[in-house]
C-alpha cells in the first residue's frame, strides 16, 4: 500500500518533521512492505521553516534576535531561490513567553529576522504567522525595520482571517490563549485602537477591519500596512510541498496534529489534507495526542477515522512523557488495522 504520511507539529512536543519521522517508524514496524511518503506540513506557524527546509531545499541562516520579553533568542530563516521565508514564531512565539507578561511581549525579533532577509540581498520575505506570545499589532516590527517601505516584497502566510480589532480582534479571540485577563485583554484593545491609527497613517490607508488583519497578535496588520499582501499559510506550503502530487499517487492519507478539535474543521492543515484526500476517493486518517471531534464532523469534512495518542496510552501524561514514542506505538496500531485495507 502507498501511504502518504502528512502532519503537522504536535503543539510544542513534537516537529512536524518528528511526527512524520515516528509515524513512519511505527507504520513499519506493522506493515514493512508498504510505500512510504512523508510530506510534513505547517500552515505558516511553528515548523514553518523547518517544513520548507525538508520540501525545498535551500539555504538556512541562524542569528540572534530580541525575544518577545526582551531577552536574546536564536532563530532561523530559509533562503531559496531569492526568497526568504521567515517563522515569526521563532522569534515572538507563545512557547517563549509561557503564557508570561502578555501585555509586553513584541514581535522586534520579526523585524530583525526581516532585516536580516533584507540584508541579504532577497527580492521577497514570506512570513508565517501563527504561533505568536505577542499582541502589539506588530509595534515591534516596524520599529526594529523602520517605518519606511522595507524594500522587500512581503508575504504573510496565514489562514486566519480576525480583524485587528473588536470582539473578533486579536486581543479578544487570542488575547486570553496567550495570559491576558478580562482587564489586560481590554488594555491591550484600547493600545491596539490607538496603534491602528497610526498604522493608517503608515499605510495610507486603515488596515484594522481587513481580514488577517488579526493574525499573530496583529503582527498581520503591521506586515499589510508594511503592503504585504496575505496568501493562505496551508495552502502555501501545500504548494511548495507537493502536497496534491503526493495525494495523487496514494491510497492512504495519514494526518496528524496535537489537537483534533473543533478548530480543526475550519481549514487547518487537517482538513486540507482530509479534503484533497477527499477529492480523490483516498480515505484519510488523522493521529492526534487528543481527539475531541465526533464522527460525524470528522466525517464532513473527510476524516475516516480518528486515533487518539492518549487514548492508546492511557492518559495525556503518559503521551507528553515520551511524545515521540508514543506517536511510533499508535502509528504502529494504526497500520495494523489499515494497511491491509482493499485498495481502491
Amino acid at each position: 500500500m502507498r501511504v502518504l504520511l502528512a502532519p503537522d507539529c504536535f503543539g510544542g512536543t513534537l516537529t512536524a518533521r518528528e511526527a512524520a519521522q515516528a509515524m513512519a517508524e511505527g507504520w513499519r514496524s506493522a506493515a514493512p512492505a508498504d510505500q512510504l511518503l512523508l510530506r510534513p506540513l505547517s500552515d505558516g506557524g511553528p515548523g514553518f521553516v523547518d517544513v520548507l527546509h525538508t520540501a525545498l531545499g535551500g539555504q538556512r541562516h541562524e542569528l540572534v534576535v530580541t525575544g518577545p520579553l526582551g531577552e536574546p533568542v536564536t532563530a532561523t530563516w530559509l533562503e531559496h531561490e531569492g526568497t526568504g521565508y521567515v517563522e515569526s514564531a521563532q522569534a515572538c512565539g507563545l512557547h517563549l513567553t509561557g503564557g508570561r507578561e502578555p501585555e509586553r511581549a513584541d514581535t522586534r525579533g520579526v523585524g530583525e529576522l526581516l532585516a536580516a532577509v533584507r540584508a541579504a540581498g532577497m527580492h521577497t520575505a514570506v512570513i508565517g504567522l501563527g504561533g505568536s506570545g505577542s499582541t502589539d499589532g506588530g509595534a515591534g516590527m516596524i520599529a526594529a525595520l523602520g517605518r519606511q517601505r522595507p524594500g522587500l516584497r512581503l508575504v504573510a502566510a496565514s489562514d486566519v482571517q480576525n480583524p485587528l480589532l473588536g470582539p473578533h480582534g486579536a486581543a479578544h479571540v487570542f488575547g486570553p490563549q496567550k495570559g491576558a485577563d478580562p482587564d489586560a485583554v481590554r488594555r491591550l484593545e484600547a493600545r491596539m485602537t490607538a496603534w491602528a491609527g497610526e498604522l493608517a497613517q503608515l499605510a495610507g490607508r486603515d488596515v484594522r477591519d481587513l481580514p488577517g488583519a488579526g493574525a499573530a497578535g496583529g503582527l498581520g496588520a503591521g506586515l499589510l500596512a508594511l503592503g504585504a499582501e496575505l496568501t493562505s499559510g496551508a495552502g502555501l506550503v501545500r504548494e511548495l510541498t507537493g502536497l496534491d502530487a503526493a495525494l495523487d499517487d496514494c491510497e492512504l492519507a495519514v494526518t496528524g496534529e496535537g489537537s483534533f478539535d473543533w478548530q480543526s474543521l475550519r481549514g487547518k492543515l487537517v482538513t486540507a489534507v482530509a479534503s484533497g484526500a477527499a477529492e480523490r476517493g483516498v480515505p484519510c486518517l488523522v493521529l492526534a495526542g487528543q481527539v475531541s471531534v465526533g464522527r460525524r464532523e470528522m466525517g464532513a469534512v473527510g476524516v475516516e477515522a480518528a486515533y487518539a495518542v492518549a487514548q492508546h496510552v492511557g492518559s495525556v501524561r503518559a503521551a507528553l512523557d515520551d511524545p515521540a514514542g508514543t506517536l511510533r506505538g499508535l502509528a504502529e496500531h494504526v497500520a495494523g488495522q489499515w494497511s491491509s485495507t482493499p485498495r481502491r
